[in-house]
């Protein structure tokens, strides 16, 4: 039995297919399809059902499948410590974020000036950046898969992860300057259930955003008509501009993009874009109270930490740069 063949068993059944998995180990289909035959052989099991369109792993293969990815990963981590103790940062730390997060500057936490430092100082280290939804990359980031990741929270982290916030604003309903939501406001504020019924422009499910706002309309006793969603919410705020719904975005995004032209201003995180409830388009942020709903966005890692050395000085380096604590 050689590594080689539990690397090429765990890709088939994470990537469902032998040619995937070819693909992503570069290697031939039918080289991986041979060393996974030699294992089967060796073991006297079949590990896997080739019989449907998706490869899955037979009742053998999935009882050997944890013993697999220990395996592989007792002889990562037998390397990496090995570097460790010789000083070289090297390897692969694989980061995660919410859309937008690598562009943005908040409270002075600025992913990319972060990673640009950290690639200057250890330039052996290949940093893999992904960007998704924040209940997937909470998954993968369990799975190992993910060694840090920028989220948005919904509410506590599953078990298993901790978290240090860098972001916590209100969620406003922002929305154009006639809309009949303006004209109800009192003191620039509605309450959750003036949504009810309205088009919602939101982030797409699985966002801690969205989950906040699913959350807080249930309790309410109704289900929030989304019609439109998009990853940033600097689109949804041109959506909400050109009068296709209410935007729910964090307090300030607003701001974040200018509707009359169609282009990013930016933002650097401080308050001073807050201080209106009205940009120069016209469009208007109405506080939504009854309850108070908060978007936070938090760097996340597991528990038990990253699993090597680079990871580790990554994951301090972040923390060094954002504001707030971990939680416990």
């Amino acid at each position: 039995m050689e590594l080689a063949q539990l690397r090429y068993f765990v890709a088939v059944v994470e990537e469902g297919g032998f040619t995937r998995a070819g693909a992503r180990l570069h290697v031939s289909q039918p080289g991986v399809s041979a060393q996974i035959g030699q294992l089967e052989r060796e073991l006297g099991q079949r590990l896997l059902d080739r019989s449907g369109r998706r490869v899955t792993p037979t009742e053998a293969g999935r009882a050997v499948l944890s013993y697999a990815r220990a395996a592989l990963a007792a002889v990562e981590g037998v390397r990496r410590t090995a570097e460790e103790f010789s000083g070289l940062l090297r390897g692969r730390v694989a980061l995660g974020l919410v859309p937008g997060a690598a562009g943005a500057v908040v409270d002075g936490f600025d992913v990319v000036e972060v990673l640009g430092g950290f690639h200057d100082e250890h330039p052996g280290v290949e940093i893999a950046l992904s960007e998704d939804t924040s209940e997937r990359m909470l998954a993968a980031l369990l799975r190992g898969e993910l060694d840090l990741a920028v989220v948005g929270l919904g509410g506590e982290p599953p078990p298993g992860v901790r978290v240090q916030v860098v972001l916590d604003e209100p969620l406003v309903a922002a929305v154009r300057a006639d809309d009949p939501l303006v004209a109800a406001a009192v003191d620039g504020a509605v309450p959750l259930s003036a949504l009810r019924g309205r088009p919602l422009i939101s982030l797409p499910r699985g966002t801690g955003m969205r989950g906040v706002l699913e959350r807080a309309c249930a309790q309410a006793g109704f289900a929030p008509r989304v019609d439109f969603e998009a990853a940033a919410p600097a689109v949804l705020v041109r959506l909400a501009a050109r009068g296709l719904g209410v935007a729910v975005v964090p307090s300030g995004a607003e701001s974040a993009a200018d509707p009359r032209t169609g282009t990013d201003t930016g933002t650097d995180g401080s308050d001073s874009s807050r201080s209106s409830s009205r940009n120069s388009s016209g469009l208007c942020a109405l506080r939504i109270t009854e309850p108070v709903l908060n978007g936070r966005v938090a760097l996340a890692w597991r528990t038990d930490g990253p699993p090597g050395p680079a990871a580790h000085e990554l994951l301090r380096r972040l923390r060094s740069g954002a504001p707030g604590r971990a939680a416990p």
